[in-house]
């Protein structure tokens, strides 16, 4: 006979209790379900203004279009041994790891744990004392015979596991695992934004090198020849042939010469540093045997297919980046949504509990214990719905950034085509400037050894000469400049249609 007192709890009224609360919750949640937030998404043309045939890019090695095998060089080397690239990687792992810790709290929490307790104690202390002062100690052990031991010992083993879950009814862990994702898209792309700027950065200083070493030659050459006119002005001038005034000029010109030279060098010396701290402090020699001139290949003028502007919002890493920072700011407004509402966990143990270690592994010896906690934010309304506010101003400050991202976007790509076409233009026109300087150079020449021209005369058109191919060089580094400001504007390569190439195949 139990005694009265004892109440014994039917298994399936308990656990019918239970789903009766689970199933409660599930219509409340149901009932209550955080509506979406809406995003604004911000409009593109259909078309570029600059475009000229329709067409596709993509991310691809796109510095590999610019014709140039040592450049081919120089960026295989960088990508392998930049440091700010193995510092954008590291955050990249960063960004993957948090994630994994977000995602984690989706699923239950697990502890396996196995211990040994061992117990030991006075008999003249604890229970036995508390006896002995109510009278029930020694006289009873006088009484019956019965002798205590000094001491009292007992050894517990158990083999246990722990467990907790909360039951994300409303999101709220969903939603913080879905925002640490958003958050490692966004620092891929971002990864992807670091990789695209230290190329362009490596391709921007490969040109400016090229062509500085293209403009000392010239400037070497012009200083020659500003040397021979300053001596053949003192011979005139002397000869009292020309005023002092004819002779200043010459040295004037020779002095800016040098100092133009002068400049260039330390430019050089300059852009040659910046290039060898990309190359990550390596391959001193590549940076030496860098080519002398630059050579601009016919992809150089061949139409752009730039496709169409929504192209940016999948291509664009920065594009890419803002969206997915947007998407993180919108589950985390999600998320402290659902803190406004009650959470519902449940935790307990279970496992296996014997004075013996031999009983480990008796099914007799198991216990359990559940709990089930429901925990409301009481008391913290202002708090909690501030954290709503303030998330929700965040989401609107991602869509407002993603917003600004992808206008810029276009509009780098429409300021990028007009620089190139300029670009273009400009060169032609210097193409044709140094066609005629070379023209006059020769008939220059012709007429100083048929005696019916001066030598000043061949220096001066000879001087003429190397300022055009001065001019030349710098256009073709503005060429490929821009160039590269459109790759970087479009987020990669340009591939043409399969019109396109057809026409190109039948010419």
């Amino acid at each position: 006979m139990p005694p009265a007192n004892h109440i014994k709890w039917h298994p399936c009224r308990r656990w019918c209790g239970l789903s009766l609360a689970l199933i409660v919750a599930g219509l409340c949640a149901a009932c209550s379900r955080v509506p979406p937030v809406p995003v604004p998404e911000p409009e593109v043309p259909d078309r570029y203004s600059g475009s000229v045939v329709d067409g596709s890019h993509q991310p691809l090695a796109w510095w590999e279009s610019f014709a140039d095998p040592i450049l081919n060089q120089v960026v295989e080397v960088v990508l392998a041994s930049n440091f700010d690239l193995a510092q954008a990687v590291a955050r990249v792992d960063q960004a993957r790891a948090s994630a994994r810790i977000a995602n984690a709290t989706v699923f239950p929490l697990m502890q396996p744990s196995a211990g040994v307790v061992d117990f030991s104690s006075t008999t003249n202390a604890g229970l036995a004392a508390q006896l002995d002062e109510l009278g029930l100690g020694s006289e009873l052990s006088d009484r019956f015979g019965v002798t205590l031991p000094d001491r009292v010992g007992l050894t517990t083993y158990s083999i246990s596991a722990e467990f907790s879950y909360e039951l994300d009814f409303w999101g709220r862990n969903r939603n913080i695992a879905h925002a640490a994702g958003a958050e490692r898209l966004a620092s891929e792309s971002d990864f992807v934004a670091a990789r695209m700027g230290i190329l362009a950065e490596t391709i921007y200083t490969y040109l400016e090198i090229v062509e500085l070493k293209a403009q000392l030659a010239h400037s070497l050459e012009i200083e020659r020849i500003m040397q021979e006119r300053e001596s053949l002005a003192a011979f005139r001038y002397d000869s009292g042939l020309e005023d002092v005034r004819f002779l200043y000029a010459a040295r004037r010109n020779l002095r800016d010469a040098s100092a133009r030279l002068s400049q260039l060098e330390a430019g050089f010396a300059d852009a040659q540093g910046r290039l060898w701290v990309l190359l990550g402090g390596r391959r001193a020699d590549l940076v030496a045997g860098l080519p002398d001139s630059l050579t601009t290949s016919v992809a150089f003028r061949e139409p752009v297919p730039t496709g169409i502007p929504a192209d940016l919002l999948v291509q664009r890493p920065d594009v890419s980046a803002a969206r997915q920072r947007m998407e993180a700011a919108r589950f985390t407004a999600g998320a402290r949504r659902a803190e406004l509402l009650p959470a519902l966990s449940l935790s307990g143990s279970i496992g296996l509990q014997s004075t013996r270690s031999g009983d480990w592994f008796d099914p007799d010896q198991w216990f359990r214990n559940l709990s089930v906690n429901l925990l409301g934010p009481a008391f913290q309304g202002a708090r909690l719905s501030a954290s709503v506010d303030l998330a929700e101003a965040r989401l609107s400050e991602a869509a407002a950034a993603y917003g600004q991202s992808v206008v810029t976007a276009v509009s780098e790509v429409e300021a990028a085509l007009a620089a190139l076409d300029a670009s273009r233009r400009r060169h032609d026109l210097s193409s044709s400037y140094l066609e005629e300087a070379q023209l006059e150079t020769a008939s220059q020449e012709q007429r100083y050894v048929a005696g019916t021209g001066s030598y000043e005369e061949v220096l001066l058109a000879t001087q003429v000469l190397l300022g055009a191919k001065s001019l030349l060089a710098a256009v073709e580094r503005d060429l490929g400049y821009a160039r590269l400001a459109l790759h970087r504007a479009l987020g990669g390569a340009w591939t043409a249609g399969e019109t396109q190439k057809s026409s190109v195949r039948n010419k």
